[in-house]
């Protein structure tokens, strides 16, 4: 099975975090370069890609965005830091 379903933490010119899922990377990227990905990260720029992790299903994907999404800074900037989280872990974090 292929990893194609990704988890991704874009840093913002303003210095604020984005979370997002996407099954193609570099596509999702564009669009968020473009001005037509996330409505948040729109006049944000310039956009820096910060994190990111693959997963084998969109389910994994997705569960785990949600819960990076819950998170405050700090512990966003852990992930960040260790490169990969499971979810269980961000589940755990303060």
């Amino acid at each position: 099975m292929s990893n194609n379903h990704f988890v991704y933490i874009l840093e913002c010119g303003d210095g604020t975090y984005y979370t997002g899922y996407t099954n193609e990377i570099s596509q999702r990227l564009r669009k968020h370069e473009e001005g037509k990905g996330a409505k948040y990260t729109r006049g944000r720029g310039p956009l820096k890609l910060v994190f990111q992790q693959s997963f084998s299903t969109k389910q994994e994907a997705m569960r785990l965005e949600f819960a990076i999404k819950k998170l405050n800074r700090a512990a966003k900037e852990r992930i960040i830091k260790e490169g990969s989280v499971s979810y269980v872990a961000a589940k755990e974090l303060p």
